[in-house]
């Protein structure tokens, strides 16, 4: 069965056009194709020798966590011919996910007005890394450097270690579900206006945004959150405590949690401590009560820890390797692995989808595919003969 006869979900009637590269317009626009969604994704061809940001890793676990469910064509838009195409699809198209330096969807003739001039319905989705204008606006957009700029950095790791990054691309990812939620939400008013509009998505506007209580600390009390380490910068205690074999979190700061935690420690004495007894105390002397805390927890294994905490509902949980995460049984309950079936590669899994509708769910149909591997089945649909097909590829327009 083929990629479009097998495409089911709350989302087959969207039809997508991918023009993104590297991480965050690929996060979006992986949204669209798991719940349904027809994406083609646009490339260049091969001998032009433009990559997907990715090199030679298209086999890789990124690229192909990224882009499974879909379809791709490979077009030079630099040629008349090329944008000639493009036009066709966007005509029947309901998005267009881009995410080019700002000034290259005008030189290309690839951007929101061009493009709502042949389809008002369009709905046109950019992710920079500054903005679309705006001082900015024409500098590279990393994730590293975002983080810093967006200020996760300052807020991140331990003071002794100066300014830490996240683990993982948080600036790319967010900014990619936060567009995916911009175009659903533009999606939903064109059923009312008959419109589409263009949705603008930054790095750095995700950034600042998923600071979340640490930002509104500044713009409401002026206060400059620093960096707390494992430690909640206020809910104390909730950190990391050493166990005789690995470490566990816990998350007691709130009263009557922190008085569970006092009882399935058989210390109900730091319940009533001058130091502790309330949450503005616990946090002002949390160095003293983490190295008690600490020194209770040595005594005993993660595992013997997490049944003790998960008997009296204390909130607590252990530290996990990766290796670990994939095969707690609550995570393998989720399905968050998918499995897939690759050509190359044999049997693969990539990480599914982190919500569950319960009558149209997520699917995980196709690999990543091959640069230009739907050129003759997308060009048919839209009224090239495979004699025009052969031309269009021997002139280098495919």
């Amino acid at each position: 069965m083929t990629e479009k006869a097998n495409r089911q979900g709350p989302l087959a009637a969207i039809k997508v056009l991918d023009l993104t590269r590297v991480r965050a317009g690929p996060a979006c626009v992986r949204q669209f194709a798991d719940w349904g969604a027809d994406v083609i994704k646009i490339e260049s061809p091969e001998y032009m020798e433009v990559s997907d940001g990715w090199g030679g890793l298209r086999d890789g676990p990124d690229f192909q966590n990224l882009h499974r469910n879909k379809r791709s064509l490979a077009i030079n838009l630099k040629d008349p011919e090329g944008i000639a195409i493009f036009y066709k699809l966007v005509a029947e198209a309901d998005v267009v996910v881009e995410n080019f330096r700002p000034d290259v969807k005008f030189r290309l003739g690839i951007d929101y007005e061009t493009l709502a001039e042949i389809n008002p319905r369009i709905v046109y989705a950019s992710i920079s890394g500054f903005g679309q204008d705006g001082p900015y606006a024409k500098r590279p957009g990393f994730d590293h450097i975002v983080q810093g700029m967006g200020g996760l950095m300052s807020l991140n790791g331990d003071a002794s270690h100066g300014p830490m990054r996240a683990g993982f691309a948080v600036a790319d990812v967010g900014a990619g579900m936060y567009c995916a939620i911009a175009i659903m939400t533009a999606l939903l008013e064109r059923q009312t206006s008959g419109r589409g509009q263009w949705v603008q998505v930054s790095l750095l506007q995700t950034m600042v945004s998923m600071l979340d209580f640490q930002a509104a600390r500044w713009l409401f009390l002026q206060e400059i959150p620093q960096q707390p380490g494992n430690d909640h910068p206020t809910s104390i205690p909730t950190g990391v405590y050493p166990t005789s074999d690995g470490y566990i979190t816990i998350a007691a700061g709130e009263q009557a949690m922190f008085r569970r935690l006092c009882a399935s420690l058989q210390r109900m004495d730091l319940m009533e401590h001058p130091d502790f007894c309330s949450e503005s105390l616990r946090s002002e002397n949390r160095v003293a009560l983490n190295t008690i805390l600490s020194a209770i927890t040595r005594t005993r294994t993660r595992a013997e820890w997490i049944a003790l905490f998960e008997k009296d509902s204390v909130a607590a949980g252990p530290i996990n390797s990766i290796d670990e995460v994939f095969a707690d049984p609550q995570v393998q309950h989720l399905g968050i692995a998918q499995p897939l079936h690759h050509p190359r590669l044999g049997d693969v899994e990539v990480v599914g989808q982190p919500f569950i509708l319960n009558r149209t769910p997520s699917q995980m149909r196709t690999v990543a595919p091959d640069r230009g591997a739907h050129n003759h089945d997308i060009l048919s649909d839209i009224g090239y003969s495979p004699e025009q097909i052969t031309a269009l590829k021997e002139k280098g327009v495919l």
